[in-house]
């Protein structure tokens, strides 16, 4: 996400820095750029206009703190406009009800409104410790309910049954008892969606939203849609009182106009993310945090709390304590590391959340993505167990078969054997005194030309 917005945000802000002071004339150019990189990012014109002229009004006359230089400085206002045009902080759901509290999902067909529901069922599950019943009042699509019945299974929460021809009112009052009986703590609710807004939608989905009175109305939209996202949701916020947005398909838009645009647009803030078809790929929406990938700043804070949540500690400190006893980093932990890794979401998103090296994440992935992962992970399971503990033992009929076990070349395997003793060299630094700067260098040495790793 944001792909192209951060290489041109970037590449315009790069003309301010180093200036002597900010004035008008020497902020005119970056401007200009920062205006077209947001209309290519296909964020609404009103917002774009609001945008600069705040950042504008924000830099004339503006005394720069001591501790930052003029071109560190406009850089810091246009990420506080950043933030002020998204929400300026992480907007929590309501949840203080009277058990079970309500959440009525809403919104157009194909935006990922069932899904959306399963996934945040199981964000509220293992992350708020909640009871979450689920149940659809669509009742124009069988296939919506069977799926919701089936991801409710998935992510191990309560299902109310409906059925095709039901009234969408009985079922919203019928799921609400059940929820009760079963002392769930949430009702998420899924309505029908349509291909296009219609009046008998509108009235339905109101009449529907007056009988149960629900604590969170979500809209679901479609980040793909760009501005659209925006307007489909005020057309929405007209008829239903929303108190929030959930923007799905964010991992296949490089553009990010909709995130920008929806709070601008609706007054509503978004309050979820989905970054990925998994039903775990859902996360809640930082604005600080946005702004700062957005500017190639990266965000630290939420791969923090993504590697507590996804690696496995146990591992972990089993292998940290066996590189600082000097052992050897064998091809078992080759794998482990692979693993830890497409846990975290890939090679990508590691990058994209490291200061500085977004913009390196495209040239990174071509070397190291997802299917070469998984080619080096086909390639270790077909060593012996010997061989994945003594990799030097692997001579060229070993080879041989190991590549055809794995269906693989063994040019494949050559090169996985490089990387391998590559990261074992690094290993051993760490395993010495000032081990932690030493494989920092390590790890520079084996970047692209012109890449470096962060001071840390």
């Amino acid at each position: 996400m944001f792909d192209n917005l951060t290489s041109r945000m970037t590449g315009a802000l790069q003309q301010i820095r180093g200036k002597a002071r900010i004035s008008d004339d020497n902020i005119k150019d970056t401007l200009r750029e920062v205006r077209m990189a947001l209309l290519e990012a296909d964020v609404a014109l009103p917002v774009v206009k609001d945008f600069i002229e705040q950042v504008k009004a924000e830099c004339i006359g503006r005394e720069v703190a001591q501790s930052l230089s003029p071109g560190q400085e406009f850089v810091r206002i246009v990420q506080s406009e950043l933030e002020k045009v998204m929400g300026e902080y992480c907007e929590e759901l309501n949840l203080a009800a009277q058990p079970p509290a309500v959440i009525l999902v809403a919104g157009l067909q194909g935006a990922g409104k069932t899904t959306s529901v399963a996934k945040l069922a199981r964000w509220l599950k293992e992350r708020k410790n909640k009871r979450v019943t689920v149940a659809s009042a669509d009742v124009y699509r069988p296939a919506a309910i069977k799926q919701l019945e089936t991801l409710a299974k998935e992510v191990k929460v309560d299902f109310f049954p409906s059925h095709a021809g039901e009234d969408p009112i009985e079922i919203a009052n019928g799921a609400l008892l059940h929820a009760r009986r079963k002392y769930s703590e949430v009702l998420i609710l899924d309505t029908a969606g349509r291909l296009h807004i219609d009046e008998a939608m509108m009235q339905e989905i109101k009449a529907l939203h007056q009988s149960i009175n629900p604590v969170e109305t979500l809209f679901v939209v479609d980040a793909m849609t760009g501005q659209d996202a925006a307007n489909t949701a005020r057309a929405f916020n007209k008829v239903l009182p929303l108190t929030g947005v959930i923007l799905t398909k964010t991992d296949g838009d490089s553009r990010g106009g909709a995130a920008l645009s929806v709070r601008h647009i609706t007054g509503k803030p978004i309050k979820f993310i989905g970054v990925g078809e998994k039903t775990d790929a859902l996360e809640p929406f930082h604005p600080d945090r946005l702004a700062s990938r957005i500017l190639g700043m990266g965000d630290v804070l939420s791969l923090i709390e993504e590697a507590e949540r996804k690696v496995d500690k146990k591992k972990a400190d089993r292998f940290v304590r066996k590189i600082k006893k000097g052992r050897k980093f064998d091809m078992n932990d080759f794998r482990d590391q692979l693993e830890q890794m497409r846990n975290m979401g890939g090679v990508s998103n590691l990058m994209t959340k490291l200061p500085g090296m977004g913009q390196m994440s495209s040239m990174v992935e071509e070397q190291v993505n997802d299917k070469s992962m998984g080619q080096m992970e086909a390639i270790i399971s077909s060593m012996t167990s010997k061989e994945r503990r003594y990799p030097d033992v692997i001579n060229n009929s070993r080879k041989r078969r190991i590549a055809l076990g794995s269906g693989t070349q063994i040019q494949d395997l050559n090169r996985l054997l490089k990387q391998h003793k590559q990261m074992q060299k690094m290993m051993k630094k760490f395993s010495k005194k000032g081990g932690m700067a030493n494989m920092m260098r390590g790890l520079s040495g084996m970047m692209p030309p012109g890449g470096n790793f962060p001071r840390m």
